[in-house]
């Protein structure tokens, strides 16, 4: 009786186990992201939405339920083929739905091209606190989320008319980080990419804003630019 007992309890764990190791199998198909390079997967959607109506994207968008490497790539579509052409009231609306949309995700992709997308929507409205979070996303540990936020940037940069506005709060936004690491900044005799694309910045700010600007910065900072 014992050896029966045994043997249907060996079997019951056979059959049991037998379903976890098939879906441990499957699960890579299933979450294709998790091998995937984070950049190609983003620009591969994009590729795939290019086509999509406006009111589609917008609908993608509104979805709360959509995949962040979707979303993203939803919201650059509609950065690059729509945004210019909106027009009020249609385009409070849109707002409205991009801001909600930022402030809903924990995903920096997102965050990004929303941020790059609203201030080429209303340049003058959101300027003033879109452009500071994408400077603080150049930190960012992921280097896409640092290409994408340095990317964006520059862009913005290179659709304006180099302001002294805008200028000044790029270089103001940069001193107050540049200021706080200038003990780590004291010890770096070659910047590497992530502090190069911040001095890049700088070095853009004071062109616009005039040399004097340098006497603003730390030393530190002034020696390696």
């Amino acid at each position: 009786m014992k050896s029966l007992f045994l043997f249907f309890t060996i079997l019951i764990v056979l059959l049991v186990g037998t379903p976890s190791f098939v879906a441990s199998q499957e699960a890579p198909s299933v979450y294709p992201e998790t091998i995937f390079d984070d950049k190609l997967l983003l620009n591969g959607f994009a590729e795939k939405f290019s086509s999509e109506s406006k009111d589609v994207i917008v609908a993608m968008i509104q979805d709360d339920g959509l995949n962040p490497y979707r979303m993203a790539a939803a919201v650059r579509v509609f950065k690059n083929k729509y945004s210019q052409e909106i027009v009020s009231p249609e385009k409070k609306f849109l707002e409205k739905i991009l801001i909600r949309r930022m402030n809903r995700t924990d995903s920096p992709f997102v965050q990004v091209e929303v941020m790059e997308t609203l201030c080429q929507m209303d340049r003058f409205k959101y300027f003033t606190t879109m452009v500071p979070g994408l400077i603080l996303k150049l930190d960012h540990y992921n280097s896409t989320v640092n290409d994408l936020a340095y990317q964006s940037i520059n862009q913005i940069i290179k659709s304006g008319n180099n302001r002294s506005r805008e200028a000044r709060i790029i270089f103001m936004t940069l001193r107050k980080i540049l200021f706080l690491s200038r003990q780590r900044l004291a010890k770096i005799t070659k910047p590497d990419e992530r502090l190069q694309q911040k001095l890049d910045l700088v070095r853009w700010s004071i062109k616009v804003l005039g040399t004097e600007e340098l006497k603003r910065l730390p030393k530190v900072v002034i020696n390696l630019l």
